[in-house]
């Protein structure tokens, strides 16, 4: 069935949206400004970049409650199909103090590596699903998406492999901080594994719109993460920190420095409102066709950010990391069934009609042959 053109929009809008995200993020951790001490140094916040994401989930709390009372006013004898409003908000806590942590991992492992190789190594999060919805969901894992995984296992080394190989060639040149950042990136992924199957085991029982539940995630996350960015200001990480005064985190210097340099302004906007509308996107990509679906144009989101990475310079070209992008993208399509698996049933299929119709060409013809012989198919018995 052919896409409308609404899913079309859905669809490059997610890709589109998905790519800033990722793409902004690093391009701010790329600039330098002058900070609060006065001297000009790079942009290493990814704490308060962690905080500028939750506020974008947390945007679509606040339009679905603008949509929920333009609903209202506009049709107050009709009740709004909204789904399931009885529901404790707190249950979004556990999730967010999760993503919170999984997505400051990740920013401090973007801040150190490859935005390519970041995007690369978030397709850990399906090994790490797999394993606990087996071991807290009573899942079954049929076979070939055990061959799924350990493709998937094989591409992500890969993919570490040429970070190793070629990271002090590039354009990025601490190998241990990229080393690092791979690290800590596959160690989030953990962390967001654990999130999905809560929000299975938990959340998704309530069919709360997904919307909502992701605003009150962003909620959550927002407020928690921005109180302890104040609490990060007092902690000394010492050699951990490249900010100018060692702090794990510090907000007036990150602001200070996004007023005196307009591209970490524009970066640090684009991030904030890139994640907004990507999980709108998302969610709206999901409903209206499919949540293998929304993986595929996640993974062509991946292709579009390592392509531009390419044309930015931000890293060299690797063969060896195409070749685990490849792998990689091969066992996510075998986990999820789609592509490889369909095609060869497809194939099954065709040679099996193949020899059905050889078969009964070949009855026809014997067939014909034997009434042009006069037997008509048979053997007379009377016959002399």
């Amino acid at each position: 069935m052919a896409w409308t053109a609404k899913q079309m929009l859905l669809a490059v809008m997610m890709v589109i949206t998905g790519s800033i995200n990722t793409l902004s993020t690093k391009w701010a951790d790329r600039q330098s400004a002058e900070g609060r001490d006065g001297n000009v140094h790079s942009f290493d916040h990814p704490f308060l970049q962690a905080v500028g994401m939750f506020l974008g989930e947390f945007s679509c709390l606040i339009v679905f409650q603008i949509i929920k009372t333009y609903n209202r006013v506009r049709r107050p004898n009709q009740e709004p199909n909204l789904g399931n409003q009885s529901f404790n908000p707190l249950i979004f806590l556990p999730p967010a103090l999760c993503d919170m942590c999984g997505t400051s991992l990740m920013y401090v492992g973007l801040n150190l590596t490859f935005a390519s190789s970041f995007q690369m190594l978030r397709g850990a999060v399906i090994i790490f699903t797999a394993l606990l919805s087996v071991a807290f969901l009573g899942s079954t894992i049929r076979k070939v998406m055990w061959t799924g995984i350990f493709i998937i296992l094989v591409g992500l080394a890969l993919v570490g492999v040429s970070d190793i190989i070629f990271g002090n060639t590039g354009a990025q040149t601490d190998t241990n901080g990229i080393i690092a950042g791979d690290l800590l990136i596959i160690m989030a992924q953990i962390i967001a594994a654990v999130q999905m199957v809560y929000e299975e085991k938990f959340v998704t029982r309530y069919s709360i719109p997904a919307m909502q539940a992701v605003g009150w995630e962003g909620f959550f996350g927002f407020i928690v993460l921005g109180i302890l960015n104040i609490i990060f200001f007092y902690i000394d990480a010492g050699a951990f920190s490249k900010l100018p005064t060692h702090k794990l985190e510090d907000p007036i210097d990150a602001f200070i420095q996004i007023g005196n340099n307009w591209r970490i302004l524009l970066a640090t906007v684009g991030n904030v409102v890139s994640i907004a509308f990507f999980n709108f996107a998302g969610i709206s990509v999901t409903k209206e066709l499919s949540a293998t679906t929304r993986m595929v144009l996640d993974s062509v989101r991946t292709l579009f950010i390592w392509l531009i990475t390419l044309f930015l310079a931000w890293q060299d070209f690797q063969i060896l990391q195409l070749v685990g992008f490849v792998i990689l993208l091969s066992g996510m399509c075998l986990y999820n069934n789609i592509i490889i698996v369909p095609a060869f049933r497809y194939c099954q299929e065709r040679r099996r009609a193949g020899r059905h119709m050889t078969q009964v060409g070949g009855e026809h013809e014997r067939l014909v042959n034997d009434t042009a012989s006069g037997t008509g198919g048979f053997q007379d018995p009377t016959a002399t």
